[in-house]
């Protein structure tokens, strides 16, 4: 088959290569999907890139943890039923040397998921690690019906989830901060009440005034480096502090200051979901599926042939929503 690997970490112009493997074969349990998209997200940049760490977890890595495609093939245990279904993938490449840029992905039965009738194929490329992401960010700890909620880069591949998620999930005012003002319009349409440009406005400021004083109920956060000190002063006192991302491995907080708010501080990452949690979010996802209103917003969709690009615009923040590659 035809896939995309790295044997060594580090820039994505001089690891990631383009060749030739083995096609996978399922075994006990498993099933082999034929891929048809492959998404890219930041956690999958930061592997490739070593800021995880710079040491090889396999000799050889295929990357890409989300993707989309036809069952073609299932293993012992697994019901002929399932062959010709479209599906979308989680955790593909996580503790796993081959992801799904690639023609072929063979992965345990329950990591694919149905894709409903009609979802465009790109669309289910987004949601192992975006949706999911969002989603459980908003449900964990009793969700946030009735609540204030913040949330960190709006318009990025998750923020854009979670703005339209917590609007479904009955948040009572939904504050989210962008960069640009196209980022703005594209919140607002995604059902952010208030939408602040962190580049130009004061954000702390503009949450005391949209929340009286009181600062909001739950702040959902994807770089706790870059928006420590700002998260503190936005969340009320014991609220809740959500967590999914850092832009560096280590962060430092300052304990007095942070007593005195007493956040309820969680920090998740999505790979490592509860098997509850992750049957909560994706039967939630479901749910919001169904009604077909969701906006997936699709930044980029290059070939396969184009992963160094790919790499590329998601390392450098350009992109206003997820990246995905077509595989023929």
């Amino acid at each position: 088959m035809r896939a995309t690997f790295y044997e060594r970490t580090g820039p994505a112009r001089d690891v990631l290569q383009l060749g030739d493997l083995p096609d996978p074969v399922p075994g006990p349990g498993e099933l082999r999907v034929k891929l048809q998209w492959s998404g890219v997200n930041p956690s999958d940049v930061k592997s490739r890139g070593g800021l995880r760490s710079p040491v090889m977890p396999f000799p050889r890595v295929t990357p890409h943890s989300d993707g989309m495609g036809i069952v073609d093939a299932v293993g012992p245990g697994v019901s002929d039923s399932r062959l010709g279904e479209r599906v979308w993938l989680w955790n593909g490449a996580w503790a796993r040397p081959a992801g799904t840029a690639a023609q072929f992905i063979a992965v345990p039965e329950l990591q694919a998921v149905p894709l409903p009738p009609g979802m465009p194929g790109e669309a289910g490329a987004c949601f192992g690690i975006p949706a999911l992401t969002a989603l459980h960010a908003l449900l964990v700890d009793g969700g946030v019906a009735g609540k204030t909620v913040l949330i960190a880069g709006g318009a990025g591949a998750v923020g854009h989830y979670a703005v339209q998620f917590a609007r479904r999930l009955g948040a009572k005012h939904i504050v989210a901060t962008v960069s640009s003002a196209e980022k703005a319009e594209l919140v607002r349409a995604a059902g952010a009440d208030t939408v602040i440009d962190y580049k130009t406005e004061n954000v702390a400021e503009r949450v005391r005034q949209v929340t009286g004083g009181r600062g909001v109920d739950r702040v959902i956060e994807v770089d706790v480096v870059a928006n420590a000190a700002l998260n503190m002063e936005a969340v009320r006192p014991g609220g809740e502090w959500v967590v999914y991302g850092s832009g560096a491995v280590q962060f430092t907080l300052p304990f007095f200051a942070l007593a005195a708010r007493s956040p309820r501080i969680r920090l998740f990452i999505v790979y490592l979901l509860e098997e509850a949690d992750r049957r909560r979010a994706i039967d939630t996802l479901n749910g919001f599926l169904a009604q077909g209103d969701l906006v997936h917003q699709i930044a980029a969709r290059m070939p396969l042939e184009r992963i160094v690009e790919a790499h590329e615009l998601v390392e450098s923040g350009r992109a206003i929503g997820n990246v995905v590659l077509s595989i023929d």
